[in-house]
């Protein structure tokens, strides 16, 4: 072995141990809590405003908490003037109330109630069965891709970093009650490509150190092609964790839930490109072999 090689499959029964612990409290998580299902999943009231001047997002969303809606959303919608308010309930005068609260609050802001729609628990419910759908088949076609690109046993290794993935991503999110909107949904899948990225560069680099050392194991051969890409992996890692931590402190609310599920997922998703996709191939017992296109039995025809 290469004198400069991380020995990453060293510890790769103490990192399963590590992992199953993780998965089981994050389903425990998802069993015992549930997601914290956001507007966009239970239904609720929407609320347009027009402001005369750019609108201040977080002072509106105070003021909202100071006359009894502590629990609402309040994100820009379009121009910088217009805003959008969500809230629980489907009361009828629930945007007059709204509207009527927020001008004694702060009589010097002029807006508008340009609209006020209900959003029906069913709503919820199809997009959540939708997004699950999404998220199913994205894993298929994941697993059907990497089946044709390199061989069966990476796509099931894929898969498997995948789905821990979710479970960790979810778990963290119900245990600490995250709220679960369409935004957090938009996380998750995005985390699932990221991961995929990381993922295929370590398998592509797998199966190119198999021409490379010829005489080097598969433990080996997984050591080498982790250490090579290590560099990579850290700085993608590291500046899209830089984009996401100013996002979660500069983004406001209606972006601090895409940016703290995408971040774990990026954490989550680096540990399990080297910890959970890789050691499959091991249990699977990849072999050089595996990676020999099949011969053409067909018959040649040698006639001129």
């Amino acid at each position: 072995m290469i004198k400069s090689t991380i020995r990453f499959m060293a510890i790769r029964n103490v990192a399963f141990a590590i992992t199953v612990i993780i998965s089981l409290i994050g389903i425990g998580s998802l069993f015992a809590k549930g997601l914290n299902f956001g507007l966009d999943f239970t239904g609720g009231t929407l609320i347009e405003l027009s402001y005369e001047k750019p609108a201040n997002l977080e002072l509106i969303k105070q003021e909202l908490g100071q006359v009894g809606y502590p629990d609402a959303v309040v994100q820009s919608f379009g121009a910088s003037t217009d805003v959008l308010v969500r809230l629980a309930g489907e009361d009828p005068q629930l945007g007059n109330k709204v509207a009527e609260a927020l001008r004694k609050v702060d009589a010097e802001s002029k807006f508008e109630l340009k609209r006020v729609e209900f959003v029906g628990p069913q709503v919820g419910e199809e997009l959540r069965d939708q997004g699950g759908l999404a998220m199913l088949l994205a894993l298929g076609g994941i697993l059907l891709y990497l089946a044709f690109r390199f061989q069966w046993k990476f796509g099931v290794g894929a898969v498997a970093s995948l789905v821990h993935d979710v479970v960790v991503t979810l778990g963290i999110l119900a245990f600490f009650q995250i709220p679960f909107d369409l935004t957090v949904l938009a996380a998750v899948l995005a985390m699932i490509g990221y991961s995929l990225n990381d993922t295929i560069i370590i398998f592509d680099r797998i199966r190119e150190n198999f021409r490379v050392l010829r005489r080097a194991d598969l433990i080996e051969n997984i050591d080498v092609s982790c250490t090579q890409t290590l560099l990579r992996t850290i700085a993608t890692s590291m500046s899209t964790a830089l984009a996401l931590f100013a996002l979660l402190m500069f983004g406001g609310d209606s972006l601090h839930g895409f940016a703290l599920s995408l971040l774990v997922g990026v954490v989550v998703g680096t540990y399990s490109s080297i910890y959970i996709s890789a050691p499959v191939l091991i249990w699977l017992k990849l072999t050089s072999e595996d990676l020999i296109p099949p011969a053409n039995t067909a018959e040649v025809d040698d006639r001129p």
